[in-house]
């Protein structure tokens, strides 16, 4: 596994021209609408500030002042509620636009970052397991463990990283429009690395640890 920062794009989401024998299976990113709800959670925030809006004028209306005083005193919230707001859902939608998921025969490639592009390459010998989550939306995650002597870093990774394991951090395919095919072909994709390499045929096909229910596993163990 690397992590590189880098200025220039030869490919698509990728820092370099990809060696001989390896080839582009599946490229894509985001959804920002799924991306801003879940993962800077602004529906939420919205729900937070429309209820601080309510309490505000309700402790108005209890402390004896007029409903116009009421509306008055919720009202000057409401430019840092949209300042905040605002800038989440920006910064959900510029994330979205400079994140290119990469699957390849080989690796998965993430590359992110808005003021300082950088990419991650996890090659699939690092790969413990996957797995596949689909919310309502239509839009999914696809968190992956890794094996226990490769570790990323948590906050380098976010918003692409699975929620609250910061033990042992999984980097994520996040807010995928489309999360069943990018999961189909990183399946195949593993499940042909490893019978194509023999000293990982012995993989257990166990989920990984740590799998909530809401998520399914789609590939095996491969170490």
């Amino acid at each position: 596994m690397n992590i590189d920062e880098y200025e220039w794009e030869p490919v698509p989401g990728l820092p370099e021209q990809l060696p001989d024998g390896e080839r582009i299976l599946w490229q894509g990113g985001p959804r920002w609408t799924s991306l801003a709800r879940r993962g800077f959670h602004v529906q939420a925030l919205a729900i937070y500030f429309g209820a601080l809006l309510v309490w505000r004028a309700l402790s108005s209306l209890w402390d004896g002042g007029s409903l116009t005083t009421a509306v008055i005193d919720a009202l000057w919230l409401m430019p840092l509620a949209g300042a905040g707001l605002a800038l989440l859902t920006l910064l959900a939608w510029l994330t979205s636009r400079t994140t290119i998921y990469t699957v390849t025969n080989r690796r998965l490639v993430m590359r992110f970052g808005i003021a300082l592009p950088m990419t991650v390459n996890l090659p699939f010998r690092i790969v413990e397991s996957a797995a596949l989550r689909i919310f309502a939306d239509g839009s999914g995650d696809v968190p992956i463990v890794l094996n226990t002597q490769d570790r990323i870093a948590y906050l380098q990774m976010w918003p692409h990283v699975r929620p609250w394991r910061l033990r042992h951090p999984q980097p994520m395919l996040r807010a995928l429009p489309d999360p069943q095919r990018a999961a189909d072909v990183l399946a195949h994709a593993l499940h042909a690395f490893c019978s194509t390499t023999p000293a990982r045929q012995t993989g257990s096909a166990a989920a990984a640890p740590g799998m909530d229910s809401a998520s399914r596993p789609l590939v095996p163990a491969v170490s």
